[in-house]
């Protein structure tokens, strides 16, 4: 089994990307199996990239994402673990939660 900084693979990790601009912190996470796939929901007319250029960082436990994500004034998530988890944080609101073939999607800004 494949090994990422001593954690394996099927552990459930996540992809962290964080980027600055001005006086915004924009953390984008996304389960490390969903990274590069296209989700499409034709009946809602939706079309998702999970673009590795934008959500392709370090691989970081759901409890370091979360961690990470509560310094962000934008919040981008895409994935059943890491959703769950902030839904369960309070960080996402259940009503907010988007599901795009099968897979949840939340966004979050804080004005």
């Amino acid at each position: 089994m494949e090994e990422n900084g001593g954690r394996k693979a099927s552990a459930g990790l996540e992809y962290v990307s964080v980027r600055f601009s001005d006086d915004e912190v924009v953390v984008s996470v996304c389960d490390e199996e969903v990274l590069g796939k296209v989700l499409v929901d034709p009946e809602k007319d939706i079309k998702y990239v999970v673009d590795p250029f934008f959500y392709k960082g370090e691989l970081k436990s759901v409890e370091e994402a979360l961690e990470i994500l509560t310094t962000a004034t934008t919040g981008n998530l895409v994935g059943e673990r890491i959703v769950k988890a902030a839904v369960e944080k309070g960080l996402i609101h259940p009503d907010a939660v988007l599901v795009v073939q099968g897979v949840p999607i939340a966004f979050f800004a804080i004005m």
